[in-house]
C-alpha cells in the first residue's frame, strides 16, 4: 500500500483563490444571517452541484456563491478560516488571491475586501505564525476598463498588495488584452502572475512571459505542448503553481494517476503544488499533496523539493526565504 502521509515540511501556497475556500457550511451561515435565500435547500443539495463539467461550470457557481460576502467582517472570517485550515496543512506562508471586481460589481468596494483579508492576516500569524500576503486578480473576461479601474481603487486604498494576477474563463481572452494593466501595475512596484495554459493554449503562456512580464505561470500545462515553451520554463527557472486536485474536478485531466507531473519534473521546469479552489475540489495543500504521492509513490524527497520549489518560487524576501529553506 503507497504511503501517502505528509512529512511536516515549510511550504508556501502561491496558488489559492480565497473566495475558492467559502465552504458550504459557511456560505449557509453567512446566508442565514443577512436574510439571502439560496437556491439550495442544504449542504449537501449545494455539495451536489460540484460536479462540474468544465472551468466555466465551475465559476457560474463560484460567482454565485460570493453573494454571501459583503462585509469586512465576511472577508475576515473567510481569510482566517483559510489560514488556519493552511497552517495546519503546513503552510508557512500563503500568497492568496482575490477578485476584486466580482465583489465591486455588487457595490463592495475593494477596500473592504482588502481591510478584512488583512485583519484576517493579523490575527492568524499572532495565532500560528503563518504569513500571507494578497495579489489582486483581473478578471480576464471583463472589459479592460473594468481592470484598468480596480487597479486605481486598490492602489489608491493604501493597502499593502503583493502583486497583480489573471484569472476567470481562460479560452477566448488571451493574457495580451491586459497589457497595459500589468504595465502599469509593474510600474506600481507589484509582482507579476498569470493564469495560462489551464484550457487556453501554450501562445497564451507565451504572451504571459513576453507581454505581461509575469514571474509565474498559475496552471501552464498547456506548455508541454510546445517544447521551445518547456525550455524555456527550464531554462529561466519559470515556476508553475501546479494544482492537481483542481485539474481533475474540472476535467482539464481525466485522472490524478494521468497529471502531467513527471513529464514536468523530467523536463527541469520548477513546479510548485497548490489547492486553488479547495473547497470547491476536494482538498487543501495537503490534501493535494497525499493524492500525488498516492498516485506517484513519491518519497520525502520529492514532497521535500516542492516545499524547496515553493519556497524559491515565493514572492518572500531573500532572508526569509533562506530562514524557510533551512528548516526541516
Amino acid at each position: 500500500m503507497t504511503d501517502t502521509t505528509i512529512p511536516r515540511l515549510p511550504f508556501c501556497e502561491l496558488h489559492v483563490h480565497i473566495e475558492g475556500t467559502l465552504e458550504p457550511a459557511t456560505i449557509f451561515e453567512l446566508a442565514a444571517a443577512k436574510g439571502i435565500t439560496l437556491p439550495y435547500a442544504n449542504e449537501a443539495e449545494l455539495a451536489a452541484r460540484y460536479d462540474f463539467s468544465d472551468l466555466q461550470s465551475f465559476l457560474d457557481l463560484y460567482y454565485a456563491n460570493m453573494q454571501v460576502l459583503q462585509t469586512e467582517d465576511d472577508f475576515e472570517a473567510l481569510g482566517a478560516a483559510y489560514l488556519r485550515r493552511a497552517s495546519a496543512a503546513g503552510v508557512v506562508h500563503a500568497e492568496m488571491f482575490v477578485d476584486p471586481q466580482a465583489h465591486s460589481v455588487r457595490g463592495i468596494p475593494e477596500s473592504v475586501v482588502l481591510a478584512g483579508l488583512h485583519r484576517a492576516i493579523a490575527a492568524v500569524g499572532a495565532e500560528t505564525g503563518i504569513t500571507a500576503s494578497i495579489i489582486v486578480c483581473v478578471l480576464r473576461d471583463q472589459p479592460v476598463d473594468s481592470a484598468e479601474r480596480m487597479l486605481d481603487r486598490v492602489l489608491e486604498s493604501g493597502f499593502a498588495i503583493e502583486g497583480i494576477g489573471l484569472d476567470s474563463a481562460e479560452v477566448g481572452y488571451p493574457p495580451s488584452l491586459f497589457r497595459s494593466v500589468f504595465d502599469r501595475a509593474r510600474e506600481a512596484g507589484l509582482h507579476a502572475v498569470a493564469h495560462a495554459g489551464e484550457e487556453g493554449p501554450a501562445s497564451y503562456v507565451w504572451e504571459a512571459l513576453d507581454v505581461l512580464g509575469v514571474e509565474r505561470v498559475d496552471h501552464g500545462n498547456r506548455a508541454l505542448d510546445d517544447a521551445a515553451l518547456v525550455a524555456r520554463l527550464a531554462a529561466d527557472r519559470i515556476p508553475l503553481t501546479l494544482c492537481p486536485l483542481s485539474n481533475v474536478r474540472l476535467r482539464v485531466i481525466p485522472s490524478i494517476a494521468e497529471f502531467p507531473l513527471r513529464r514536468m519534473l523530467d523536463a527541469g521546469i520548477l513546479v510548485t503544488i497548490n489547492s486553488d479552489d479547495p473547497a470547491y475540489f476536494g482538498g487543501y495543500l495537503d490534501d493535494n499533496l497525499r493524492a500525488i504521492r498516492g498516485a506517484f509513490g513519491l518519497g520525502d524527497a520529492e514532497l521535500e523539493l516542492f516545499a524547496r520549489n515553493s519556497v524559491e518560487a515565493s514572492f518572500l524576501p531573500e532572508a526569509r526565504k533562506r530562514e524557510l529553506l533551512q528548516r526541516r
